[in-house]
């Protein structure tokens, strides 16, 4: 049944283009439902079956597209639900502007891409097959790329959006390179064959070919210049989104890989580390210097795939030299971290966005007493910024509390060189989270709290319910791990 919904909504897409205003909101919002109600459907099923469903979801005339869920894919199709779920109500709002300075045609091709772009997160989630999973995974690509440019009229706007592409096109060749060595071996094309290529080979060659094409999506420095600039440009919904769970989808090619991988683990838990501390940290100072506000948060989102970088690696790590807390807590806290993150920083450019609306600038500098004008907003914000910073009861403060209780724990047991690097990682992991918190109370003074330094911040006023909706559902979901973090 799940199936046969899929396929439906996947070919529905395309009726975007017979409505106009507000009624192709509504079409495309009921097709996003389905949507999400199929990958949650997958996910409580797979968990239900012990944490794996396996089943073709066409066969037709000989092809046969076999779909995999595990509790990994499962864990995604979650975070991409509720991401995708609160980013598509927020565009409802966002997208009245839009819809009197852009065209039908314009309007129809931006709510097509964010279609395809959730189907085919879902796809990258659920399919092992190279073939599949390559196709999907450039139609993600492709589907990203039409969001970018949604203002294509504009020619840096369209500069961006190639400039993001072929950095993402660089990656996928990189991809496609890793899977066709394995694949050379006689073995099948796809994960299985890594998996197999793995176990007769030492994989730290093709790791690192697939290190660099997902780490290109996810954000790792000094694969990073796309992010930056894609998240200013695009519409806030869609940097929401993209920020919130499309990088992810690079972390998820870099576990799914790792689920593979059962040698060389010391030296690959070292490359995960320098890059995802390289990344925190660069991130984290980068964003403290940033005076845009969704450029702040975008160079934040480097510093956060940092931060789950840290906790995958030091997970790897565990089981390389067979310490299991450090294994279970770095694991634990890295892949929770996605979730804390995707709805965090959803919920953050949320906030900017409406303050964008209200006020028609970002510029945190042009800012201030906003805590006045527009409290609901300002709350929900600094919810978001209390989330990211890790302090109690948020979200956030769950995941780091688990990687940094990993690494005190293993350096009371461990000496030598290993105990070296773990407090190289334990004082970067520091410094990333001193940056972080000084980063939000610089945005948050500043913009909240102090004077008003325009005019338009002087006499904005609260965004609509339409607006504030989508932040408090985000809000209410990172209060809800913070405090019931099992449930997640």
């Amino acid at each position: 049944m799940e199936s046969a919904v899929f396929i439906f909504t996947a070919g529905s897409s395309l009726g975007v283009f017979l409505f106009r205003g507000q009624t192709k909101y509504y079409f495309s919002l009921f097709l996003h439902i389905l949507l999400i109600v199929t990958a949650t459907s997958w996910a409580f099923r797979a968990l239900s079956a012990g944490g794996l469903m396996q089943f073709n979801l066409l066969e037709r005339a000989g092809f046969v597209l076999p779909v995999n869920i595990d509790s990994l894919s499962a864990f995604f199709l979650g975070v991409i639900s509720l991401t995708l779920l609160t980013g598509v109500l927020y565009a409802n709002g966002y997208l009245k502007l839009y819809r009197q300075t852009q065209s039908n045609r314009q309007l129809s091709f931006h709510h097509l891409a964010l279609l395809w772009l959730h189907l085919s997160m879902i796809l990258v989630c659920t399919l092992r097959g190279g073939t599949a999973f390559l196709v999907s995974w450039e139609l993600m690509a492709l589907a990203a790329f039409g969001l970018v440019i949604f203002e294509c009229e504009r020619k840096d706007i369209l500069k961006t959006g190639y400039a993001y592409l072929l950095q993402i096109q660089m990656g996928f060749v990189l991809l496609l390179l890793a899977f066709l060595i394995a694949g050379s071996q006689g073995h099948s094309f796809g994960f299985d064959s890594l998996g197999a290529y793995f176990t007769t080979h030492k994989p730290l060659p093709v790791f690192l070919l697939l290190f660099i094409g997902f780490g290109s999506y996810a954000g790792f420095v000094p694969l990073h210049s796309w992010l930056p600039q894609t998240q200013l440009t695009a519409p806030s919904h869609v940097s929401a989104i993209m920020s919130g769970v499309l990088i992810q989808m690079g972390l998820y090619g870099i576990l799914r890989v790792l689920t593979y991988t059962h040698t060389d683990l010391a030296p690959i838990a070292s490359l995960i580390l320098f890059f995802s501390l390289l990344s925190g940290l660069v991130g984290a100072r980068n964003a403290f210097r940033q005076h845009d506000g969704k450029k702040f948060l975008a160079y934040s989102s480097i510093a956060n795939t940092g931060i789950i970088g840290i906790g995958i690696g030091l997970g790897l790590l565990g089981l390389a030299f067979n310490i299991p807390a450090l294994a279970v807590l770095g694991f634990t806290g890295g892949i929770l971290h996605i979730a804390n993150h995707a709805l965090s920083k959803s919920l953050l450019f949320f906030s900017i966005g409406s303050i964008y609306r209200a006020t028609h600038t970002r510029n945190i500098d042009q800012l201030g007493g906003l805590i006045r004008t527009m409290p609901k907003t300002s709350f929900l914000f600094l919810l978001g910024a209390l989330a990211l910073c890790g302090l109690p009861p948020f979200n956030g403060f769950v995941s780091e509390f688990l990687i940094y209780r990993g690494l005190i724990g293993s350096l009371i047991l461990q000496t030598g060189m290993l105990n070296l690097a773990i407090w190289v990682v334990f004082v970067g992991l520091i410094l990333i989270s001193g940056f972080t918190v000084a980063g939000f109370k610089k945005v948050f003074e500043t913009a909240f709290l102090k004077t008003p330094h325009s005019e338009s911040a002087a006499h904005a006023r609260e965004v609509t319910d339409d607006l504030l909706v989508p932040q408090l559902l985000a809000g209410l979901s990172i209060l809800t791990i913070g405090i019931w973090p099992t449930f997640f």
